[in-house]
């Protein structure tokens, strides 16, 4: 039992999204044709790169529920410097600025004022939202370059996605930051005991969570060729939502990379077949708030084989 119990906590998500894509196949010839496929590697480029980020935060035992208002508060500021006559290496250096800046106010305030990562969070997600609508009076910044909504064609969005993935399976895998991470979700008490800098880890993993939201907001400006104080809303329920289904541990210290990327394609295409049989949208939130509850209960079953 417990062999299987480990088995399905590392490789259960991959078996699922399969499962997910050929039930998809065979009820709609639409799943599998270009276009459509196209869009949903398009689409969940974005929560993808956000999960990336969310994944350390939820490894050490966090979370960050700040990441959707960062979306639209990089991407209003990107917007903003590019309309401002500002190059476009100027508009997405503002925007991953403002990530790392939020990330890094949380991960002081959690380990310097010492209150917890989901109050610490939602707070800042309220704060970060009202000065995305303050800064731009709750107006769209429209008018930018041509080349910026570049970005964001083709394969623009999943070309970087691939690149946020690699570069964080290394940090995890092939660096003691990334030993430090598992160590610090696993027990925090033992990890600084080990002669970890404990808070020194979290201040890192919460900068660079933000700096991965401050990247999304960019992409997300650059695929609406706007600053949209209001984009990015939601977004954190996602990004959360595919970490706990791609097998990483609400309570630490477990889970993969490569599990966070198959976790948010699961949503998305989840998404994208509720959307090919016209579900309604009310009850895609039902459907998405089931899987998660599934999710979370599967987390605490997976525990039970450690």
């Amino acid at each position: 039992m417990k062999k299987l119990q480990r088995w399905l906590s590392t490789y259960g998500i991959f078996v699922a999204l399969v499962l997910e894509c050929v039930i998809l196949g065979v009820s709609t010839d639409a799943f599998f044709s270009t276009g459509n496929l196209s869009n949903v590697l398009r689409q969940n480029a974005f929560t993808a790169i956000l999960a990336a980020g969310m994944s350390f935060a939820i490894l050490t035992g966090g979370i960050d529920l700040s990441v959707g208002s960062v979306v639209g508060l990089s991407g209003v500021l990107c917007a903003d410097v590019l309309n401002r006559g500002g190059g476009l290496a100027a508009g997405i250096g503002a925007g991953l600025l403002v990530g790392a800046v939020v990330g890094g106010v949380n991960g002081l305030v959690v380990t310097r004022v010492g209150i917890p990562p989901f109050v610490t969070s939602l707070a800042m997600m309220l704060i970060v939202r009202g000065a995305a609508y303050k800064y731009t009076d709750a107006r769209t910044i429209s008018g930018l370059p041509p080349g910026f909504a570049a970005l964001s064609q083709g394969l623009g969005p999943t070309v970087v996605m691939v690149a946020v993935f690699a570069l964080t399976w290394l940090l995890l895998m092939r660096t003691p930051f990334g030993r430090h991470v598992y160590a610090t979700g696993g027990n925090r008490e033992a990890a600084w005991l080990a002669g970890i800098r404990v808070d020194g880890v979290l201040l890192r993993v919460y900068a660079l969570c933000g700096t991965c939201a401050g990247l999304a907001g960019v992409l997300v400006a650059s695929r609406l060729n706007a600053g949209y104080p209001k984009a990015g809303e939601f977004y954190e329920l996602d990004a959360v939502t595919a970490v706990v289904v791609g097998g990483t541990s609400l309570f630490g210290g477990r889970g993969s990379i490569w599990g966070t990327l198959a976790g948010a394609f699961f949503i998305g295409i989840l998404n994208n077949g509720l959307n090919l049989f016209h579900v309604e949208p009310y009850d895609q939130l039902i459907a998405k708030g089931l899987v998660l509850l599934a999710a979370a209960s599967l987390d605490r079953w997976r525990l039970q084989a450690a």
